[in-house]
């Protein structure tokens, strides 16, 4: 028998294998990756979100739960493996998408509420004209004064958003009776996707989170690395809810054997932005990274200093491994794939892989501009999606380019604001994600920002850096210069225009953006 056959048989030397699952917004990924990262199998399946109210989203925590399944048993036996061979599980998952339970019998209060909902937005207005608020970036603005101290210097402009985890679980403990009954009676448990998926593996045995996903939420305090109580005290939000926070490669515990048939090691839960930034091996201080798939994300690895800004950037942990904390700075920008899916929904084209071709074909937009649904300059849930300028000799090419012009143009407009803001020298920008295909907005981002950008050969980076991270966890690759060494760039984008070229372009579409305000 060829050694080949007796690894696929799981004999002796039966070779051993890592999982890396992504759960995100659009679809839930699983990949088989060997030692030399390579993909042996892959599963997939499509995300369904529901939408029972305007501006409401929604995951059905079933449909979900059977889907993250599916796809471990779609990409392992795609792989030809069986589930003994797998050394071990990372899970990557969408960020601030949350859920709570009844911690007796497991039962949810509710669906999973998506970061993209906005039934928060009022209470967010609310909060954000307050009085109260006024007066807590005044306490914490003479502290940080005193102090000195960056940890002060975060809330001294605190400023809620419908993207954050707290507004949205303040409004359940205001509109579902059963969750706040179950909290005052110590009987709610609180997770975000990582969280419930964890619980649900162990059969309710573990309950936990890690760093990067608890930072991600907005009540987490990353100076304190801890569950913040002021805040959860001024939105009326009980501290017992919330679950232990551990490292983001740990050994969290094994799933049940009833559901995969044989018991397999838990080696890593991370967050999808910070998952994707290990996976491209952004381990250093001032490496960029740039998501964009159902949203966009810049990423710039700060080290062991967290950094604080008054707006636009956030901090963010990336990971915790033992003693090391490695600290971001995020930017994100809402409806980058959601722009292009719903473009193809209205048959402005039949297959993605056509709109950089429409966009080349012509040679602009004819001053046609597109309007995504939020700006990342300003905090605006009620900004207007729309197109402006429209003439009779505008066609479907046209419409496509204003589109995938609006993303370039937005990752400009973050990253002007990263090189402003963030006092390291940036050093190498490796882009990934559905969109980063595109050579239209790849060349365009790399034209405007007149620097190179890396794309790596494999897009699915998040299902990578969480299996990179269950990795080390279980010894299976060793250290970070190993996966370093494992990394593979597709193609390196230089700047071929100089970037005032598109100055007029980009002035016309900031006009229209300002148009689109407080619709």
């Amino acid at each position: 028998m060829r050694r080949g056959q007796a690894e696929l048989r799981g004999g002796p030397g039966a070779a051993r294998f890592v999982l890396g699952v992504d759960v995100g917004s659009s679809v839930v990924k699983c990949h088989v990756y060997d030692r030399g990262a390579a993909v042996r199998g892959s599963g997939c399946r499509k995300v369904e979100s529901l939408y029972p109210c305007p501006g409401w989203v929604e995951l059905d925590p079933e449909v979900l739960w059977s889907q993250f399944v599916g796809v471990i048993k779609e990409a392992v036996q795609a792989a030809g493996l069986h589930m003994r061979q797998i050394a071990g599980l990372g899970i990557s998952t969408q960020r601030a998408t949350f859920i709570t339970w009844h911690k007796r019998t497991g039962k949810p209060f509710h669906n999973f509420i998506s970061w993209q909902d906005l039934r928060s937005a009022e209470l967010v207005n609310s909060w954000n004209k307050s009085v109260l608020l006024k007066v807590i970036r005044v306490i914490f603005t003479v502290l940080h004064f005193l102090t000195r101290s960056d940890r002060y210097l975060a809330p001294s402009f605190l400023t809620f958003s419908t993207k954050q985890t707290s507004m949205k679980l303040s409004w359940v403990f205001k509109n579902i009776r059963e969750a706040e009954e179950a909290a005052k009676r110590n009987n709610c448990c609180f997770g975000t996707v990582d969280t419930w998926l964890l619980y649900r593996l162990t059969k309710g045995s573990v309950y936990a989170t890690d760093y990067s996903n608890a930072s991600a939420t907005g009540i987490f305090d990353p100076c304190t690395k801890c569950w913040n109580p002021i805040l959860c005290n001024f939105l009326s939000i009980p501290m017992s809810i919330y679950p232990p926070v551990k490292d983001t490669s740990f050994n969290f515990g094994s799933t049940d054997s009833e559901i995969f048939g044989v018991p397999i090691p838990i080696m890593a839960m991370v967050a999808d932005q910070q998952s994707a930034m290990f996976g491209e091996c952004c381990f250093h201080p001032g490496d960029v990274k740039l998501t964009m798939g159902t949203g966009g994300f810049w990423n710039v690895n700060t080290g062991e200093h967290l950094f604080a800004s008054k707006r636009d950037l956030y901090p963010l942990i990336g990971w915790k491994i033992g003693e090391e904390v490695v600290y971001l700075a995020e930017g994100c920008m809402s409806d980058i794939g959601t722009s292009i899916k719903w473009a193809q929904d209205i048959n402005l084209f039949t297959n993605v892989d056509e709109t950089e071709k429409m966009a080349w074909s012509i040679v602009d937009s004819q001053g046609v501009c597109f309007v995504p649904g939020f700006q990342v300059s300003v905090n605006d849930p009620y900004l207007c999606a729309s197109f402006m300028g429209l003439k009779p000799s505008t066609t479907r090419n046209h419409l496509v380019r204003a589109i995938l012009e609006s993303v370039a143009f937005r990752n400009k407009q973050l990253y002007d604001i990263i090189v402003k803001k963030v006092r390291i020298p940036l050093q190498t920008i490796r882009a990934d994600g559905g969109v980063s295909n595109n050579s239209f907005v790849m060349q365009m981002t790399s034209d405007l920002i007149n620097k190179k950008i890396e794309k790596p050969a494999n897009a699915d980076m998040s299902s990578l850096g969480a299996a990179f991270l269950a990795g080390l966890a279980s010894g299976f690759w060793t250290d970070k210069e190993q996966l370093k060494k494992l990394r593979r760039v597709e193609v390196v984008f230089e700047p071929q225009k100089d970037s005032e070229e598109y100055r007029t372009a980009m002035d016309t579409w900031l006009q229209a953006m300002k148009l689109s305000l407080h619709w």
